[in-house]
């Protein structure tokens, strides 16, 4: 059980602050103009989340104006690490462990073994800063359904 539901197609996709990889802040504004894919995971030390990471990662580069953000409550450090140990270099990742992302964005797990991690989901953004659509996995074993971010950007 998440704390919200995923932002509804057609709205504004609500405002983010992230930590990327260095400890800076980053946030929906800084990607204004270029269409933005949220891959939101538990961790990256799980296999399917890793998973998810290197198949956007080979996509990224056929989306054009388009960037993608690896979404977890995985701190910087390891972040960057998993990056470099995996050749990962077309998509960003963003931290939420000092962010109220998971709430804003309705995905942070309320209880049980995941309380405080993201939910995975796919939440698609315009230029504008409109949502195109947005997906919650069924299983969090599974990958996030490729296809459905494809034919949204198409």
């Amino acid at each position: 059980m998440t704390v919200g539901e995923l932002p509804a197609t057609g709205t504004k996709a609500p405002d983010f602050v992230l930590a990327a990889q260095d400890l800076s802040d980053f946030d929906l504004q800084s990607l204004k103009g270029k269409r933005v894919v949220l891959n939101i995971f538990p961790s990256l030390d799980t296999d399917v989340c890793a998973a998810s990471v290197r198949r956007f990662n080979s996509d990224a580069s056929k989306l054009p104006d388009t960037v993608v953000v690896c979404v977890s409550a995985d701190l910087p450090f390891a972040a960057k690490r998993f990056c470099v140990a995996n050749g990962i270099e077309n998509v960003m990742t963003g931290s939420t462990f000092r962010s109220a992302f998971g709430k804003k964005y309705g995905v942070e797990f309320s209880g049980g073994a995941f309380r405080g991690l993201m939910a995975r989901s796919v939440v698609v953004i315009d230029r504008d800063g409109t949502v195109l659509g947005s997906q919650f996995v069924a299983e969090q074993s599974e990958e996030p359904d490729y296809e459905f971010v494809e034919k949204l950007l198409s």
